[in-house]
């Protein structure tokens, strides 16, 4: 039989009852016979409850007071007595001497020796630049046209011999015409061609000479 046959069974159902009814069956007879009774006045009796007190240790005794300190004397030195000093004897007066005048000796003062520093020669100054320079560097350099003017005047060649000034940068600030073969036929285009160079910078503002060449090529 399994656990669920076993709580649906009626007869454990009234055995249960019946021990239920018998435990409240017992309680009321003890309470008509007066068992009930006795057992409240035995919950009744007063409780008597002694309070012990607490037992004082009587304070320990005060320590013994220190005993008084000795006063040891220190024995009295008496100082040591003082040698006899005889008193100092006094020579008899001299008669004053008359001073004795010396000549002053002169010292003639030493000259110091004064050290020379070593000279140090200065580098040799480096070659003085020349004022004009012949010739100049110009990494950009356009080479100027031929004018018209001297294809008009049927010129087919021609030299030109200038002095550029060239600032700090390297910059061409003054074209100044020298010579000209043959003359102011190629100035003009020599002027605007070479100031728009840009020369190699040296540092300084210097002059440099230049030449040019001017051919007249048939097409």
């Amino acid at each position: 039989m399994d656990f669920a046959r076993q709580q649906r069974d009626p007869t454990r159902h009234l055995i249960g009852i019946a021990f239920v009814i018998l435990i409240h069956a017992l309680v009321i007879y003890a309470l008509l016979t007066g068992l009930g009774s006795k057992v409240i006045e035995v919950i009744k009796k007063p409780l008597n409850a002694t309070i012990i007190e607490e037992i004082k240790v009587p304070p320990p005794p005060p320590p013994p007071p220190p005993p008084p300190k000795k006063m040891v004397e220190q024995p009295k030195i008496q100082p040591p007595p003082q040698p006899y000093v005889p008193p100092p004897d006094i020579p008899p007066p001299v008669a004053p001497t008359q001073p004795v005048i010396s000549a002053p000796t002169t010292v003639a003062p030493t000259e110091p020796v004064v050290i020379q520093p070593p000279v140090v020669e200065a580098p040799p100054a480096p070659p003085p630049k020349p004022a004009i320079r012949q010739g100049v560097s110009c990494p950009k350099r356009d080479a100027p046209t031929f004018p018209r003017e001297a294809m008009r005047a049927k010129v087919e060649k021609g030299k030109v011999d200038a002095i550029l000034t060239i600032d700090e940068r390297g910059n061409v600030n003054d074209v100044r015409i020298v010579s000209a073969d043959p003359p102011r036929v190629f100035d003009r285009v020599v002027k605007e061609t070479l100031t728009e160079w840009k020369c190699v910078a040296d540092g300084t503002k210097y002059q440099a000479s230049v030449e040019i060449n001017f051919t007249l090529k048939e097409e």
